[in-house]
């Protein structure tokens, strides 16, 4: 099988993917008691009104017409509107995934590569008591709950030392700017701190664990003793262990980001940024279905789309792996 006919048939599976986690959303939000009508009724609306904002959204339709709609309406990128703020889906998201980007994408990458340095370090140091102390150490680190991790640097960072704030993403002088000029001031920084430390914190121990196995695994093949045998510098040496030892934390970068939504959720909320996680929870306690629907969309799309990228990262870095069924012709 050539490349060429391995990624089509890879991108076939990840299109068919994509529709079949879209078709399961619909099916299961659908499936899920309660609405946003009974918000609406919570709040005073009369029978007429809960008519016509059921004829409004399309409610009153089968819901194989439902489908076909949303199918439709997903393939041509309109996501609907919010049930809360009467606006586009895509308008009310866009902000609060610039803001959890701004947060998380840095977090998460710092994250892994001082988890990977770190855990490079400790698998050359084998068998040492650096080596121990670390691995409980960052052991430790990663089994502490995130909205605990946030509150203790909340304690520490706002009410011990007084230096930064509580929550949000700038002062209340600053709110009026865009995020561009936000970040541009030193008062959105001193709220971006906590928020950031507790992620690098939290997601830290993973990859330092991971890459630690990796490089005692890649420290005992074959190759790496040719290289020894060689003479090869110590340095060229731990490049050629490192670029393979790399691998499987690679493999785990994008589907962190995907799956840091369940993070972002609690730190997001500890802290009240204003992103995708802090959205969705009050989303769903609003019960604003095109929100949560569309929320849950963008996750699976972002893991779906990560696993497939990586394939292709895996044959770029490392030439021995070989792209699954090219052997089986």
């Amino acid at each position: 099988m050539s490349n060429l006919r391995y990624f089509v048939k890879r991108t076939v599976v990840t299109a068919l993917l994509i529709f079949l986690v879209a078709s399961a959303l619909f099916l299961l939000f659908r499936s899920l008691p309660g609405s946003y009508l009974d918000i609406l009724v919570a709040r005073g609306a009369n029978a007429e009104e809960l008519e016509a904002a059921q004829e409004a959204w399309g409610l009153n339709d089968p819901l194989y017409v439902q489908y076909f709609e949303y199918i439709t309406n997903l393939f041509t990128g309109d996501m609907g509107n919010s049930f809360r703020y009467r606006t586009p889906v895509i308008n009310v998201v866009g902000e609060a995934i610039l803001n959890s980007f701004l947060l998380v994408a840095p977090a998460i990458t710092v994250a892994y590569i001082v988890g990977s340095i770190f855990g490079g370090f400790l698998g050359r140091n084998r068998g040492s008591k650096k080596e121990r102390r670390g691995v409980a150490g960052i052991t430790i680190l990663g089994t502490i709950p995130e909205f605990f991790l946030g509150i203790f640097l909340l304690i520490i960072g706002a009410f011990w030392f007084g230096i930064f704030p509580t929550g949000g993403m700038s002062s209340v002088q600053n709110s009026g700017l865009s995020t561009l000029e936000m970040v541009q001031t030193g008062d959105f920084w001193l709220h971006y701190a906590l928020p950031f430390l507790t992620i690098v914190a939290k997601l830290v121990y993973l990859p330092s664990l991971i890459m630690r196995t990796s490089v005692v695994e890649i420290s005992g093949q074959d190759f790496m003793t040719y290289h020894r045998l060689k003479g090869l510098p110590e340095t060229r040496q731990l490049r050629h262990m490192l670029k393979h030892a790399s691998l499987p934390v690679i493999t785990l970068y994008p589907i962190s980001m995907g799956r840091a939504i369940g993070g972002m959720v609690i730190v997001e909320t500890v802290f009240n940024w204003p992103g995708v996680g802090f959205l969705l929870v009050e989303s769903v306690f609003q019960r604003d279905l095109p929100v949560v629907q569309f929320v849950f969309f963008l996750v699976a799309v972002w893991v779906i789309v990560g696993n497939y990228l990586v394939d292709i990262v895996y044959s770029i870095i490392d030439p021995r792996v070989v792209v699954e069924g090219q052997d089986s012709d």
